[in-house]
């Protein structure tokens, strides 16, 4: 078995910014979603904390690129989602159909890369639609939304706070 060395400060400094990501995050989404919605907080929590994880990158430039990304598919997946289910109840081959509406879309928009993020964005909608019928889908796509960009602006200031963080790629 190999043994577990940290091989240089750079990765204690990624492990720490991911670290604070992940706590920053959760408490935003979890406190702000629970503010509309008790009932998903948690799960507001999480979405935010995955949002930032997918957005971090190790320059603000990366990360900022990122960003704009994931907002834009969580956007686009949310609004599907909604539309869905103020047309319809939860049904396996609807939420097929809304993944793969969603994805052409991404694709149309040229957001290719962001398709599966949006796509987990219209399953994560309609399970908390399925976990609590009360919630209207309206609020349910905007809460979800907002805790990407939650945790998409937490990644983002993580890097924009980072010493030493680099503000562009090298060679750019």
């Amino acid at each position: 078995m190999p043994s577990l060395r940290l091989r240089s400060r750079a990765n204690v400094v990624i492990a720490v910014r991911t670290a604070a990501v992940c706590l920053a995050a959760y408490l935003a989404g979890n406190s702000f979603t629970s503010l509309f919605h008790a009932g998903s907080a948690i799960l507001g929590g999480v979405w935010s904390v995955v949002s930032g994880i997918v957005v971090l990158q190790a320059t603000l430039e990366d990360t900022r690129g990122s960003a704009m990304l994931r907002v834009l598919g969580t956007f686009l997946g949310a609004v599907v989602a909604a539309l869905y289910l103020s047309l319809f109840r939860f049904h396996p081959l609807g939420m097929a159909a809304a993944v793969g509406v969603t994805v052409l879309l991404c694709q149309a928009l040229g957001v290719p890369d962001h398709a599966r993020l949006a796509a987990v964005t219209v399953v994560i909608v309609l399970a908390v639609s399925v976990a609590d019928p009360t919630i209207r889908p309206a609020l349910n796509a905007l809460l979800r939304f907002l805790e990407s960009c939650i945790g998409a602006g937490i990644a983002t200031l993580a890097v924009y706070l980072s010493p030493g963080a680099r503000r562009r790629a090298p060679g750019r």
